[in-house]
């Protein structure tokens, strides 16, 4: 298993060259498949959801599928997904896409299918992977208003693969709130490990190996 969750894509050199050294191979020789799902679950403006498609489309893949886990069969999502060398999972609203995951019926089979693929998470598509993601960590990180968007109080794990959970966009213009002091009070109620990332920064996933790749700031609070 292959993975890099991301607080805003491959932002930098660096975490490019990440990407790079998981995929292995030239991306025009690479099938990628981006899933758009959580994207589809956040309202307002999605300027920002066409430019990261255009981004991806711009690394000339040999073949690019746009993917939402909603209204098709099963078995089509599986093969969809399994022809995919990557899969690139869009930002948004991350309990739209735990539950879109669990509603598809891929619960079991993402976890199977991700065994040979390479992830790569934006943001929302980065933050679905924790044991921790329920409604209690929406109410201490403060995303309860995205769960209740969607007319939930509960939400449970769909893909629960680690014991640490990922927050993005630590010191972001675009979400002004989450500065130092916003980390410091997340530090002392949190009882789970947290990784907090800003836009320059990554977790990479390799096999049962787990590290940070940064050409920017992060923490990891509540171990």
């Amino acid at each position: 298993m292959r993975m890099l969750l991301t607080s805003n894509g491959l932002a930098n050199d660096t975490l490019r060259q990440a990407f790079a050294e998981l995929l292995g191979k030239p991306c025009a020789e690479a099938r990628v498949a981006a899933i758009v799902t959580a994207s589809l679950g956040q309202p307002g403006d999605h300027g920002w959801f066409v430019e990261a498609l255009a981004d991806l489309h711009g690394m000339d893949w040999g073949e690019l599928d746009v993917l939402d886990l909603n209204g098709l069969p099963r078995d089509v999502l599986e093969g969809r997904l399994g022809r995919a060398d990557v899969w690139w999972v869009t930002g948004g609203n991350q309990f739209h896409l735990a539950q879109s995951i669990a509603r598809a019926g891929l619960s079991q089979a993402f976890p199977r299918l991700l065994r040979e693929k390479v992830y790569v998470g934006t943001s929302a598509g980065s933050m679905i992977f924790s044991r921790r993601f329920d409604e209690r960590a929406a109410d201490l990180l403060g995303d309860l208003a995205d769960l209740h968007l969607l007319g939930e109080e509960r939400i449970k794990p769909a893909c629960p693969l680690f014991d640490w959970y990922v927050k993005p966009h630590l010191d972001s213009p675009s979400f002004p709130n989450r500065d130092e002091a916003w980390a410091d009070r997340l530090a002392a109620s949190v009882d789970f490990p947290l990784y907090l990332l800003d836009d320059d920064s990554a977790i990479r996933v390799r096999g049962d190996k787990v590290d940070v790749v940064s050409a920017g700031r992060w923490r990891l609070i509540g171990r």
